[in-house]
Formats: C-alpha cells, sequence, structure tokens
C-alpha cells in the first residue's frame, strides 16, 4: 500500500511539472504573436 501511495504522489508531482512547461510554453507562444502583432500594426 505503501508504495501504491508513493507511486500516486510522483505520478501527480510529475503531471504538474508536465502541466507547468506546457503553461511556460503557451506564454511564449502569446509573448511572440504579441510581438508580431505590434510589428505589424507600427509597420502600417
Amino acid at each position: 500500500m505503501t508504495r501504491w501511495i508513493a507511486l500516486v504522489a510522483l505520478l501527480t508531482l510529475a503531471a504538474c511539472e508536465t502541466m507547468e512547461g506546457v503553461g511556460r510554453d503557451l506564454e511564449s507562444t502569446g509573448e511572440a504573436i504579441t510581438e508580431e502583432a505590434q510589428d505589424a500594426q507600427s509597420g502600417m
């Protein structure tokens, strides 16, 4: 039973870390899109 709890805890931490990485990737993508949009507007 203790191993089961440890495994669940490990998987939970791994999932949180993965979601954090996805959040950072989405944030970076959004920033890049914003910068490109600002560049396009200033060039008009």
